[in-house]
């Protein structure tokens, strides 16, 4: 299969081009999610103010949606914004707050053009009236697209995301709509923020940190983990390249025996 890469990222006899030919398109994780980390770091090794590791990682989220869209990538999840990132600096929460909406209004015209949809992922709505009125406007543009969904988990915790789903089923009960001893896993699933979407097939973790970090801990419960000793800054085509055919290496089994094992 050709991919519809542009030369300039992928030249016949490259690297790049030798991943694309090794890369089976019928066994492409149908939901790939990110934790994009190694930003400070990325800039504490060029001694620079850890904002411009933010800002070169935003480049990289560009490369990175552009890319799945191409390798045809369903769907893509990137953890953006924690919880747990409220305890940093507040320079340095304004202006990730400022690279968003940036994001927002440069990207969206592409994110229409390439039929891509753009969800908020988390308790996004709780964050500053600018940037949840920047996602909403992301969102209703990019309404119609069908190629590819994208979420940015925002404001975001794996935990935070159960308990609200805990809170959801106890209403529920409490209204009478539901029995607490019926609840099932497909119950506590259609609670969650994206109750529509698969779960993740593959989960990217860059910088060489080997935890989850409260992300997705509902959902990547059988999800395949590829773990990269690159800062998020620096990944480019060829490391999601590596990060899919070592996925395709693998046999899914999903808590089943397999092969007499």
């Amino acid at each position: 299969m050709e991919y519809d890469f542009p030369a300039k990222k992928v030249k016949p006899g490259s690297f790049e081009a030798g991943l694309l030919e090794r890369l089976a398109p019928e066994r492409l994780p149908h939901h790939l999610a990110v934790i994009m980390d190694g930003n400070g770091r990325w800039a504490a090794k060029r001694g620079l103010p850890r904002v411009e590791g933010h800002r070169r990682g935003a480049q990289s989220v560009r490369e990175l949606v552009e890319n799945c869209r191409r390798v045809g990538i369903k769907v893509l999840t990137i953890y953006a914004f924690s919880v747990e990132n409220w305890k940093r600096p507040q320079k340095e929460i304004e202006s990730l707050m400022r690279m968003l909406s940036e994001f927002i209004h440069k990207e969206v015209p592409t994110l229409v053009e390439n039929g891509i949809v753009f969800r908020p992922y988390g308790r996004w709505r709780e964050l500053a009236e600018k940037t949840v009125a920047d996602l909403e406007y992301a969102i209703e543009k990019t309404a119609e697209g069908e190629s590819m969904l994208f979420q940015v988990a925002l404001n975001y915790g794996g935990r935070t995301e159960i308990i609200d789903a805990c809170r959801k089923l106890a209403a529920e009960c409490a209204e009478g709509r539901i029995d607490a001893g019926e609840i099932g896993e497909e119950d506590v699933r259609r609670n969650l923020y994206s109750p529509d979407v698969p779960d993740p097939d593959l989960l990217i973790r860059t910088s060489g940190e080997q935890r989850v970090s409260n992300f997705l801990l509902w959902e990547i419960a059988y999800t395949e983990l590829h773990i990269t000793p690159i800062y998020w800054p620096d990944f480019r085509l060829r490391h999601l390249l590596e990060a899919l055919i070592d996925y395709q290496q693998r046999e899914r089994r999903f808590g089943g025996l397999n092969g007499g094992e």
